[in-house]
């Protein structure tokens, strides 16, 4: 449910803080763990959709007039890079939402969706390095967001 109060929208929180005690994970319920996997899955799809969105302006405002094998072969080098900048203030912001443990729970289902990606696509060592920094700065970051939420309280 959203609140609006004085035209700020109010987003309620999945988790209380990232100062909940780690007995919450015991308790916690599928519904729960469900709708933590749900955000790692939209964090991901809100990260293709800037890579996207990264192309299009690039296809039409940085490097226009190539032909389309030439923007396919550009996105293949761009995504990665363009996963690991997006992915730190979106990991981050759900570190700030949810807290620590469950930011934990969403890195890890991100993570996992990830490698199992790669995994499938083929990978390769330059390809699986980019990958490793993409999953070490989103856990860093979403434990970064997690702790900045535990000083607001």
């Amino acid at each position: 449910m959203i609140r609006v109060s004085g035209g700020i929208a109010s987003f309620p929180r999945i988790v209380k803080n990232a100062v909940a005690p780690m007995i919450m994970l015991r308790h916690m319920t599928l519904g729960r763990v469900a709708s933590l996997a749900g955000l790692a899955l939209g964090v991901m799809a809100v990260n293709v959709a800037i890579s996207i969105l990264y192309m299009v302006v690039y296809g039409y405002a940085i490097d226009p007039g190539h032909e389309k094998a030439y923007y396919e072969a550009h996105v293949q080098i761009a995504a990665p890079y363009c996963s690991i900048v997006a992915g730190i203030p979106l990991m981050f912001l759900v570190g700030w939402w949810v807290g620590m443990w469950p930011a934990i729970l969403v890195w890890l289902v991100y993570a996992f969706v990830d490698v199992a990606v790669l995994a499938v696509s083929g990978p390769t060592l330059r390809i699986g390095a980019l990958v490793a920094v993409s999953l070490i700065t989103k856990l860093a970051s979403a434990y970064l967001g997690a702790l900045a939420a535990s000083w607001r309280t």
